[in-house]
């Protein structure tokens, strides 16, 4: 490199100098450097290239607003449709700012399109996308078990008539979905549904013999309706339930006199800021967790337990806001009624328990006779702690044996019952609706096993871990639930008698013992 000292830089001054001249000094003495900075040179240079200002062409391109019909758009519209629809979205979100300024940062060529485009054009194109894949699920389902009930809108002056499907597939996977919810005009009276139902089973092409059990609700039109449709139906045990705590507890004088006093209460704390604040101060001053009071409504008992609950939270706190000269209360609770809400709440909560079971979407109809079973022994036993409210526990338990007199002798039932691995026969208070129920159990096992000799079975597999749990062991019946099982018979042995292969195998499953209730990561979460 010492030829490099004499070459030329352009001038003596930095702003002229140049590499022309170092750049044919490698030319003509270092020929080698100079073709590995020639390489260099081209590489960089194709790398600004891509780097590079867009034509006036590309520009123009990128500009341009995408065509509502294009692929693109419709795919971000749809997007849009499902974001709204799947999370309660309101449709005027499309013309809110801070919507627009997003999708035009991620996509500034796209147009949003009105709400009424959305609602006319691009909800409806989804509806009968995921209609079509409903229907295709419901076509292959065996038989298909459907709730229903009519319920009144809280936006407009209106009923509703729903038609939810559940059903297994062939991976043995519980399947759920609304077919219907649809306006229900004129009068509710059994013919009125019936029509209404008919319909509704035809537009989805669904035959009635595939209708396994309809779950509807107690009142007399919706059960004549399911007598008239021809399929057998069952009442909702959750509305049974708030019927016997209603009969139990609600009813009593005293209890709805001390409701009332609670209902004014809470609804003065409800409608006064001022009061709520100062009842605030009064919970953070006495070392109470600060909770809002719960109003009720009467039609669902469980929420008057929570009003019940929320009040005996607040009860120093309150009486500490009355004893104040400036503080007035619409109705106070003597120490008689804060006693007898207290009892009420207690003798309560198995029946909220057993409410919240049968609310869960895996909630089957073999979760009844057990329930039903463990309630009557927690209102038949007797304790030290039950001083004052014999007589409320007695009436709930008078009021349960008459409403659920017949769960033993519905087959609907009993043979969900006996299928539960976690239940089986050991839940069953009489000899004489066991036997029924195993017999009507092996009626339906020689009509499937005859039909499997004909037509093969489905190549299917069983998932692992799927069965529906009840409530944990620290629940005031979970201790019942397993009590009954310590004391259940110890079932009898398989048979002397010639039985085919399948009735064997139903014999050999009542021999063994029942699973337990709680998975094991239930159990690990309670300790």
């Amino acid at each position: 490199m010492q030829h490099l000292s004499g070459v030329s830089r352009g001038g003596t001054e930095p702003g002229r100098f140049n590499t022309s001249n170092l750049i044919a000094h490698l030319k003509k003495h270092h020929k080698k450097k100079h073709e590995d900075f020639r390489e260099s040179s081209k590489a960089k240079q194709q790398a600004s290239c891509s780097l590079q200002q867009p034509t006036l062409a590309e520009s123009f391109a990128r500009r341009d607003k995408l065509p509502r019909d294009s692929k693109k758009a419709m795919a971000i519209t749809e997007k849009i449709a499902q974001f709204i629809v799947l999370d309660d979205q309101p449709l005027s979100v499309v013309s809110n700012v801070g919507f627009k300024r997003l999708m035009e940062h991620l996509e500034p060529r796209y147009i949003i399109p009105s709400r009424h485009y959305i609602v006319d054009k691009t909800i409806p194109r989804m509806h009968e996308e995921v209609k079509k894949c409903i229907a295709a699920h419901v076509e292959k389902a065996n038989a298909i078990s459907f709730t229903t009930d009519i319920w009144s809108s809280d936006h407009r002056p209106l009923s509703l008539l729903s038609l939810t499907a559940h059903w297994v597939d062939t991976d043995f996977t519980l399947q759920r979905a609304v077919l219907h919810a649809r306006e229900f005009r004129g009068s509710h009276t059994a013919d009125a549904i019936t029509h209404a139902m008919e319909e509704m089973l035809h537009d989805w092409k669904i035959e009635k013999n595939k209708v396994h059990v309809v779950l509807r609700d107690n009142a007399a039109d919706m059960k004549k309706a399911m007598n008239q449709l021809g399929v057998s139906s069952l009442g909702c045990f959750a509305h049974t339930l708030q019927l016997v705590v209603h009969e139990g507890v609600l009813s009593r004088r005293a209890v709805s006199d001390a409701l009332a006093n609670g209902r004014k209460i809470v609804g003065h704390f409800k409608h006064s800021p001022k009061a709520y604040s100062s009842l605030e101060d009064l919970q953070i001053e006495l070392n109470v967790t600060p909770k809002r009071l719960q109003q009720d409504v009467q039609t669902r008992w469980s929420s008057t337990k929570y009003m019940i609950d929320s009040l005996i939270h607040q009860k120093r706190p309150l009486h500490a806001y009355s004893s104040e000269e400036n503080h007035t209360l619409p109705a106070i609770l003597t120490a008689n009624q804060w006693g007898l809400l207290e009892k009420t709440s207690k003798v309560l909560t198995p029946f909220e328990e057993l409410t919240t079971l049968v609310s869960a979407a895996s909630a089957t109809t073999a979760d009844v006779i057990p329930s039903v079973h463990a309630l009557v022994r927690f209102l038949s036993k007797e304790s030290e702690d039950d001083h004052g409210i014999l007589t409320m526990k007695a009436t709930l338990l008078d009021a349960v044996h008459r409403r659920f007199r017949h769960v033993e002798s519905e087959p609907l039932y009993t043979v969900a019952t006996l299928l539960d691995p976690r239940y089986k026969d050991k839940y069953f208070t009489n000899p004489e609706n066991l036997g029924h129920a195993k017999a009507a159990l092996k009626a339906a096992v020689c009509k499937v096993e005859e039909e499997l000799k004909t037509t093969p079975p489905p190549d299917v597999t069983e998932p692992v871990d799927k069965t529906p749990r009840m409530a944990g062991a620290s629940s005031s019946l979970g201790s019942i639930f397993d009590e009954i099982l310590e004391e259940s018979s110890t079932a009898a042995g398989p048979s002397d008698q010639i039985t085919t292969g399948a009735i064997c195998e139903m014999e050999s499953y009542f021999c063994e013992a029942p699973i337990e209730r709680k998975s094991r990561k239930e159990k690990e979460e309670e300790e």
